[in-house]
Parts: structure tokens; C-alpha cells; sequence
């Protein structure tokens, strides 16, 4: 069985207005936050074998930071320029595309793209926060049969969930 866990980017900096939006760092709050959600993954006992990660600052800080405690090679985060922004549509072409050798993906992304390919897949959620996770179980072994009727929710964590 195949798993997808979503997770939006922690929270951004907004303390120089001008910087352009691919470039904003995390704030203090995501710089805290990213490491206790990627100790709840750990805690889930989750074993990525593929990071995908959007080039915007803000989701590849979140993606390293969470590697580091995965223990998953920082050097092996797919860098994925489409992913900024993405749409439900782009981001299921970009997982239907990876090799079914490979379990377990994390993406780091942005909202709306990831609030509404969790609607697509079934998943119900008003709005994914920072550092949110929400988390899917494919019921197929070919990631090219991922879609709503072989994707199954698994779990939702956000830094302000009580556990």
C-alpha cells in the first residue's frame, strides 16, 4: 500500500513586504513549529522514501528541517519548481509519474493547491494550516492509479491539534 503525506509549508515571514513570494522565509513560529510536526511523523513511525518539496524558501526550509529528523538525506529532496502553486490537477500528474518501487512520499507544498487535492481525494478539511499533515493511504500498488476511488484518508496533525 501505497502513502502520500501532504504537508503545507510552516508559517512565513512577512516582515519584508517587497520580497517576492517564492523567496519569504519561515517566521519564528515556523522555525518552531516544523521540527514538532516532523516528531509527530516520527512518532507515527513514518519512513519516507521520496521527499518532494516546492522551490519556494519557505516549503524547502520546512522539507529539511523535517528530513533532518526523519533521518532522510537532505541531498535527496526532489526539488519540484511546479509544486509553488500547484494545482490538485499538477501535483496528482507529479505523483502518478514516481516509480512504484518508491512507498512512502511527503510533499511540501502551498494552499489552495493542497486544500483542494485533499477535497479531490476524499479528504474533508476546511483549511490545511501551517506545518499541517494530512496523510493518505493508496489503495493500489501503482502510483498511476492514484484518484479518488483508490485514495483512503489516514490521519490529519496540525501544530495546534491536541494529540
Amino acid at each position: 500500500m501505497k502513502k502520500i503525506i501532504l504537508v503545507r509549508h510552516a508559517k512565513s515571514s512577512w516582515d519584508n513586504p517587497f520580497l517576492n513570494d517564492h523567496d519569504r522565509p519561515l517566521a519564528a513560529r515556523g522555525i518552531e513549529d516544523a521540527p514538532k510536526m516532523a516528531e509527530r511523523l516520527k512518532k507515527r513511525g513514518i519512513k519516507p522514501s521520496l521527499f518532494l518539496s516546492s522551490t519556494a524558501l519557505r516549503a524547502a526550509e520546512t522539507a529539511k528541517i523535517t528530513a533532518e529528523i526523519l533521518d532522510y538525506p537532505k541531498d535527496e529532496i526532489r526539488w519540484e519548481k511546479e509544486l509553488f502553486l500547484a494545482s490538485p490537477n499538477q501535483i496528482l500528474k507529479l505523483l502518478r509519474m514516481q516509480k512504484d518501487s518508491v512507498d512512502t512520499i511527503l510533499i511540501f507544498g502551498h494552499n489552495p493547491g493542497l486544500n483542494d487535492l485533499i477535497s479531490h481525494l476524499g479528504g474533508t478539511l476546511d483549511n490545511l494550516p501551517t506545518s499541517g499533515q494530512f496523510g493518505f493511504k493508496v489503495k493500489s500498488e501503482h502510483w498511476a492509479e492514484l484518484k479518488p476511488e483508490t485514495a483512503e484518508p489516514w490521519f490529519i496533525d496540525y501544530p495546534k491539534k491536541k494529540s
